[in-house]
């Protein structure tokens, strides 16, 4: 019975260690590309909130702003909401 009882405990250690690698290593690209999107290289789509290499190709400019966007379907969500108001 102590037997099982510590191969369980251990089995419980043992997924929380890997569960919060996961996370921290999460955490870790988040910070990463903020960081890049601070220093310029990177901004942020304004449909999903992923972050694009400023140089990409799927872009809307709009007066003096320009707009980056991960893929043609945020692309065109974007012009929507332009027409739309």
């Amino acid at each position: 019975m102590i037997k099982l009882l510590i191969f369980v405990v251990a089995g419980y250690f043992l997924f929380k260690l890997l569960t919060n690698d996961k996370k921290k290593k999460k955490e870790m690209q988040e910070k990463k590309k903020e960081n890049l999107a601070a220093n310029g290289i990177m901004v942020k789509d304004p449909i999903c909130g992923t972050y694009v290499p400023k140089d990409g190709d799927i872009r809307v400019r709009q007066g003096e702003n320009v707009y980056h966007f991960c893929c043609y379907e945020c692309r065109d969500k974007f012009l929507k909401q332009i027409e739309q108001g």
